[in-house]
This record gives structure tokens, sequence and C-alpha cells, in this order.
């Protein structure tokens, strides 16, 4: 009776989620039995409340008034999915660090991440979401935007920060330089003089 008790609130959790959340197991294991959760979310993907991105990975459909179907769930969000289920911590590289930071319009053909985990790479559907283990003093301890903003200068390279990017970047995180000019003291040293410049702060 009490693993009845808890599926159903487990049901009664996804139902009531915004549509597009994803789910992995371990989402519930504060509430519930590894197994139970396991074969809760097996049974509500049979039941078609919930689809299947990847292995232990789940999503509630969102249906678009637009284009009127279900559309498949954000890569982003697949890949935080992904790295709780690891536990690792990662933060957007490459082409589409630079997306999310305006310096981009390219829609990236790989869904790029650096981690503190080991190399890995999934496939879902027609998209690629690839992880990168990076050092520590990159990814580790350190805030979300503050990993972003090193991959994303990093992706450019030196020679292309120029006052544009520096703007751009500036504008971005105008609310939380101080913390990202104190959380990327330890990365390399050209990266983080860029950043001093972004925060307005002389060599």
């Amino acid at each position: 009776m009490e693993k009845i008790k808890i599926s159903t609130e487990i049901e009664n959790i996804i139902v009531n989620a915004k549509a597009g959340k994803i789910f992995i197991i371990s989402d519930f294991t504060d509430i519930s039995e590894y197994e139970t959760a396991k074969k809760t979310l097996l049974r509500l993907e049979k039941a078609g409340v919930i689809k299947r991105a990847l292995r232990g990975v789940y999503y509630k459909p969102e249906y678009s008034k637009l284009l009127q179907e279900y559309v498949e769930a954000d890569p982003n969000e697949i890949a935080k999915a992904i790295a709780r289920n690891f536990n690792w911590t990662i933060a957007p590289s490459g082409d589409y660090a630079l997306n999310l930071l305006g310096l981009s319009t390219q829609v990236p053909a790989t869904w790029s991440y650096v981690s503190d985990g080991p190399y890995r790479k999934f496939d879902y559907e027609n998209i690629k979401i690839e992880f990168m283990h990076r050092t520590n003093r990159e990814i580790s301890g350190i805030s979300y935007k503050t990993a972003l903003v090193i991959q994303a200068i990093k992706t450019l390279g030196e020679d292309k920060i120029d006052e544009n990017v520096i703007n751009q970047i500036r504008k971005v995180i105008k609310e939380e330089k101080y913390l990202v000019l104190k959380e990327s003291q330890n990365t390399t040293s050209w990266i983080y003089s860029t950043i001093k410049k972004i925060c307005g702060k002389s060599e």
C-alpha cells in the first residue's frame, strides 16, 4: 500500500509540473526507493504522460500552439538532467556558450559542455550533446555564469577579443561582475586579464 501511495505522489508531481520539464529517477529518491521511482516513470511513459529522451531521462510533453504539435524537450535541459544524474558540474562551451552570451547567432550542431566528469557523448533525436572533461579550476566550485564566460572567451581565442566582445559580455554579466571577477582568478592568465577588462578593472 505504501508503494502505491508513493507512486501516486510521484505521478501527481509530474502531472502538476510545467510542460517540458525533465525528470530522472533520482529526482524522486528523497520520497521513494529507487526501484519504485523507476517503475513509476516506466508506467507513466507507457501511459503517454511522459516521454523518454534518453535512458533514464524523461520529459513531460509540451504542445506548441504555433506548430500545432508536440515539441521535443530542450537539449539544454536534457544536458542538465544528465549532469544531475551523474552528479557532474557542467557549463556550456564552444558555439553554444557564444550563443548564450549573444556573441553568435549560430545554432550549434553539437550542444557542447565542459564537465568535471569524464568525456561522454549522447544522441537525442537529431541532436548531439557532448561533455568534455576539464580541470577543476575551469568548472568546479564556480558559478554557472563564471564558467560560461570563461568558456566563451576560451572559444573565441585571445586574438578575437575586441571592444565589441568586451562590451557584450559586460552587458550580460553586469549584475554578477564582481562574482565572475572573484571566481575566475585561478583561470588561465590571459582569460583572467580579459575578464578584468570586462569587469572594469585595470591591469
